[in-house]
């Protein structure tokens, strides 16, 4: 039992370095501006009640209060606004400006911490005020900001970490969170690649071809997708094994890089065969800061002893991660 609780220890805290942390968190910017410059010629008329629109805020909001009046949203800002004496139209202009800029120090690690939180808040207000229009990579998205909202920034590519001249984040802190990122990767896929296997139209491909085929999907012509229909059923069953199989695969040294690779394809292969950039964008950094090579980590115990994880330091850097006031924010959410 002792020798499983070490093992469990170094599982759950490993002594890793915060390149993870700096690809985290320049992909999540790019991801957050590109969000914010996708939609700068509708901004306004997506979140005011007096665009010509069909769906409205006020409808998506309705729908947001009768599950809990506590979803943020950007009623919330304007309502604000307005007992300020400050007009709707200017409470969205600025709620964009304010969402670019925090996407850009966030990019450049400039008051990292609060960019994240102030991104994280009014992205999320987005999100849910336009919940109709919206898909998985604003919930993606909406992750990737919520681990840097708690993450132990900065790392060592911000900014923040030349101006303040602090040393190097705590190596097994590193480990921990980026370990939580991992295991939440796996479920994602694992989860996501059973939902497939439990559909029909993943074992003929019927749901390949659908997907292509639709509006505004279908960036590749009809013509050569009715002459490659041949591969539809063994690119489908290819993406369930793949996702089904990430969380078993995806650790050991001898698949990983297989594994990797072929994920990667795949996003950007989505990417470019249905014009979800955005969406393999995210994926692709949430990808590359858990797994990528370079950063790989091993199930075997360390040889040295320096490098072994006390007994009970475990328990240490939890009560650590627990005092922090990040950890703090975590648990009131």
């Amino acid at each position: 039992m002792r020798n499983l609780t070490r093992r469990l220890e170094f599982f759950l805290f490993p002594a890793d370095s915060d390149h993870w942390l700096g690809i985290l968190r320049i992909g999540i910017a790019i991801q957050v501006v590109l969000y914010c410059l996708s939609l700068r010629e509708d901004w306004n008329d997506l979140f005011s009640l007096t665009s010509v629109g069909l769906i409205k805020r006020d409808l998506t909001e309705a729908v947001l209060s009768a599950n809990s009046h506590l979803i943020p949203r950007i009623g919330w800002l304007v309502d604000a606004g307005a007992y300020l004496g400050v007009n709707e139209q200017t409470v969205l202009t600025v709620s964009w400006w304010t969402l670019v800029l925090a996407g850009f120090c966030l990019l450049v690690g400039f008051f990292s911490r609060s960019a994240a939180i102030v991104a994280a808040i009014l992205h999320l207000c987005a999100v849910k005020s336009t919940e109709a229009l919206t898909y998985g990579v604003d919930n993606f998205t909406t992750i990737g900001l919520f681990y840097l909202m708690i993450a132990p920034l900065p790392d060592r590519w911000a900014i923040d970490s030349w101006l303040s001249k602090t040393g190097k984040q705590d190596q097994h802190l590193q480990g921990f969170h980026r370990r939580i990122l991992q295991l939440h990767l796996c479920l994602i896929y694992f989860f996501g690649g059973i939902t497939k296997c439990a559909g029909a139209g993943w074992w003929d491909g019927t749901s390949v071809w659908r997907a292509l085929f639709r509006p505004p999907f279908n960036m590749i012509p009809p013509e050569l997708l009715i002459v490659g229909k041949g591969i539809f059923p063994a690119l489908s069953v290819s993406v369930c094994l793949l996702e089904t199989g990430y969380s078993f695969f995806i650790w050991s040294r001898k698949t990983r890089f297989l594994w990797f690779a072929a994920v990667l394809a795949m996003h950007i292969g989505i990417g470019l065969a249905m014009g979800l950039y955005l969406f393999a964008l995210v994926m692709i950094t949430f990808n590359i800061a858990a797994f990528g090579p370079g950063f790989a980590f091993s199930w075997k115990r360390p040889n040295g002893p320096a490098q072994m994880v006390s007994p009970g330091k475990a328990t240490w850097f939890a009560k650590r991660l627990l005092a922090r006031r990040d950890a703090t924010f975590l648990y009131r959410c």
